[in-house]
C-alpha cells in the first residue's frame, strides 16, 4: 500500500477568492474523487491545520492500493481536472510518498 500526502501553501488571493474560499473548492474537488479512480482506497482532505513547519493550508492523504495505482491516479483525467485549479491558488506545494 502507498500513502500519499500532499502540503500546500495557497496564495491569499487567487481566482477571485480567498485563501479560505480556494481550500474549500480544492477540499469538495479531491474528496469527489473518492470511489472514482482505482486502486485509490482513501482520500482526505483538511484546511484546519493545527500546525506546520513550514506553513502550510491545505494537506491531503490519501491511500492507494500500490505504485502502479498511485501513477494511475496521479494522471486521471478527473485528478487532472483538480490539479489544473490547485496550480493556480497554490504558492507552495510538498509531497510525500511513503510505501507499507
Amino acid at each position: 500500500m502507498i500513502k500519499h500526502i500532499v502540503m500546500w501553501k495557497l496564495k491569499e488571493t487567487a481566482e477571485g477568492a480567498s485563501a479560505a474560499e480556494n481550500a474549500a473548492k480544492m477540499k469538495t474537488m479531491l474528496e469527489a474523487l473518492n470511489g472514482r479512480i482505482e486502486g485509490l482506497k482513501h482520500l482526505e482532505v483538511s484546511a484546519e491545520i493545527v500546525e506546520s513547519e513550514p506553513e502550510c493550508n491545505v494537506v491531503l492523504y490519501s491511500e492507494l492500493a500500490s505504485k502502479d495505482a498511485l501513477d494511475g491516479y496521479q494522471v486521471h483525467p478527473e485528478h487532472q481536472e483538480c490539479v489544473a485549479f490547485i496550480k493556480k491558488v497554490v504558492s507552495e506545494r510538498r509531497v510525500l510518498d511513503y510505501e507499507v
